[in-house]
């Protein structure tokens, strides 16, 4: 019999009455009441307890962009909270939908600052700057109405995590078992106005040489999105520029589509950009240089149509990135329905042929190649991942010497085949977020690259990995160092490095002793072997490939940086063990 008597009980079944299936979380004091409501409702809902705060943001942030669904996290207050918030820091970055629940301690008690177990001076403060909406349940009858408000948070506009807050007096506090719980809340996506539609569908069917840049919008705004950019891109047989966090928006093997180093060609013969989905700014923030290029910007928050971009942007669409492609193939091949907006001119029927591009998009090729292959060493151990993988397994990437060349060169067929850390940039983030990945699909190929000076942040989650039989591979990229802090330490500093070496574990061993599957691979034909026969096994496992020094991908990463200067290697090569260097 499922109990229903108190605020914790209310809390439980209202998460389940909006389709969550599974909390990650870490079981603590203030969160009792709600905990062992959970126990009652194990069949309904599953509980993956992490071993650090920080991997339950990840986790839940994986679940959540791997399967268009929202990611729950459960933390305690206080020290809780705080481990807890890189990963929301990078849900906020990446416009993933997670939901963070934080325990509090006893409402009579907030704010006096009489030391009680995990306050906080202001923990509502710290929160407030880190998510899009967040409240404090101070009445256990509110919890229902709570729940139902953070959902539809989560489901309406741009998507980013929301808080909610819980007391553990009101999560003990007696409700009455007729207490409504709101059901399943639909949203309805922001509709372009027909106006600003047809507008921006006039300046395209005007434009003879359009490129398109699409962002992480286009992903998350889910089913339909990709083909309508694919649909729109062929329509004008406009190239395709994608973002890191945009990865997936269009099949990396469609001839339209290209990296994001491609854009600083491409922008030489535009005459106009249509940016989908994106912040459209640079890494260290200010407008794209678009070499006065006018921009038709589409974006489902306000307030990325304005800031450093309002001097590029001839037309501003607020709406869904669906909503919008699909509004503007309808309007530039003429198949409007009755009554919606449609100037002529933004019929493709009204219009001249465009010229060819097929010299222009080639050209574009070549230079986007050439300018790749500075990182051709990354690349082979990313050939090699990408071909194990396949087309729909998923690929979890933080920012190490693979993952910074993986952003700009990892082709990827499907919005959520690729997973970032997006501009946080989190070192930690790739192991435990793709726990949450596979957690999310079960039957997925999932694999994660961190290197080890990221891997440390979370390697505790191995036992996670085991004890949920979690069948991911996790790759550990080992140079012994923070190798992007040492290649910035040689490269501007003069060879000074300071504490960017690293006193690593025998990472076979550490695998061994949370009963881990593990190899090694030292070249990217050994890897695709070892890592082909890790996916078929279905079994979690680690592998370990330890390199030297890789080139510089910063040039190409951060437009307007020079190539820095070459590093003196630290190995002429990795020798396998008993072999002479």
């Amino acid at each position: 019999m499922t109990r229903f008597a108190i605020g914790g009980d209310a809390l439980a079944e209202s998460l389940i009455a909006q389709g969550v299936d599974t909390i990650f979380g870490i079981p603590g004091v203030q969160l009792d009441p709600a905990c062992d409501a959970l126990y009652f409702r194990k069949d309904r809902i599953r509980f993956i307890c992490a071993r650090n705060e920080q991997a339950v943001t990840y986790m839940a942030d994986g679940y959540a962009r791997s399967s268009h669904r929202e990611g729950v996290g459960m933390v305690v207050p206080g020290p809780g909270l705080l481990n807890a918030l890189a990963g929301l820091a990078t849900a906020y970055a990446t416009n993933s939908r997670v939901l963070l629940i934080s325990g509090q301690i006893d409402s009579w008690q907030i704010g006096k600052g009489d030391g009680v177990l995990h306050e906080l001076p202001d923990q509502t403060g710290i929160i407030d700057k880190l998510c899009k909406w967040h409240a404090m349940a101070t009445k256990a009858e509110d919890i229902p109405e709570l729940v139902a408000e953070a959902f539809r948070q989560l489901r309406t506009g741009r998507p980013r995590p929301v808080v909610l807050e819980f007391p553990p007096d009101v999560l003990a506090a007696p409700v009455t078992p007729d207490l409504p719980i709101p059901g399943y809340v639909p949203t309805s996506p922001v509709t372009p106005s027909p106006d600003a539609l047809a507008k921006a569908a006039d300046r395209i069917a005007a434009a003879d040489r359009p490129i398109i840049y699409a962002g992480g919008g286009v992903r998350a705004s889910g089913e339909g999105a990709r083909q309508a950019l694919t649909d729109l891109a062929h329509l004008l047989g406009a190239p395709v520029v994608v973002t890191e966090n945009g990865r997936g928006a269009i099949d990396a093997d469609d001839p339209l589509a290209f990296d994001q180093v491609a854009f600083r060609t491409l922008r030489e013969t535009a005459d106009l950009i249509i940016a989908v989905g994106t912040r459209f700014v640079g890494s260290f923030g200010g407008a794209l240089n678009t070499n006065g290029v006018p921009v038709v910007d589409i974006n489902v928050d306000e307030a990325d149509l304005g800031g450093p971009r309002t001097e590029q942007i001839a037309v501003a669409v607020h709406a869904d990135a669906r909503l919008a492609l699909e509004g503007l193939v309808r309007l530039l091949s003429g198949d409007s329905p009755q009554g919606e907006a449609n100037a002529p001119a933004a019929s493709a029927a009204a219009r001249p042929a465009r010229p060819d591009r097929a010299a222009e998009i080639a050209a574009a090729r070549a230079w986007t190649n050439k300018a790749l292959s500075q990182l051709d060493p990354q690349r082979a151990w990313l050939d090699a991942i990408g071909r194990a993988l396949g087309k729909d397994g998923v690929f979890v990437s933080e920012y190490t010497q693979i993952g910074y060349a993986a952003a700009i060169c990892m082709p990827r067929h499907s919005p959520e085949t690729y997973i970032g850390p997006g501009y946080e940039g989190t070192l930690g983030f790739g192991f435990a977020t793709a726990l949450g990945v596979q957690a999310a699909a079960p039957d997925r190929r999932v694999v994660s690259v961190s290197g080890d000076g990221g891997f440390s942040w979370t390697m505790q989650e191995l036992s996670t990995m085991r004890r949920y039989g979690l069948p991911l591979v996790e790759i550990v990229f080992n140079d012994g160092y923070y190798g992007n802090v040492r290649r910035i330490q040689n490269g501007n500093y003069g060879g000074r490095v300071f504490s960017s070496d690293l006193t690593d574990p025998d990472y076979m061993q550490l695998a061994a002793a949370f009963g881990i599957a593990h190899a090694r691979a030292f070249d990217p034909e050994e890897l695709g072997r070892v890592l082909e026969r890790a996916l078929a096994s279905r079994t979690p496992t680690l592998i370990e490939v330890p390199v030297a020094d890789f080139p510089s991908p910063w040039n190409l990463v951060h437009e307007g940086l020079p190539t820095p200067p070459a590093l003196p290697p630290h190995a002429d090569r990795v020798p396998r063990p008993g072999a002479t260097a």
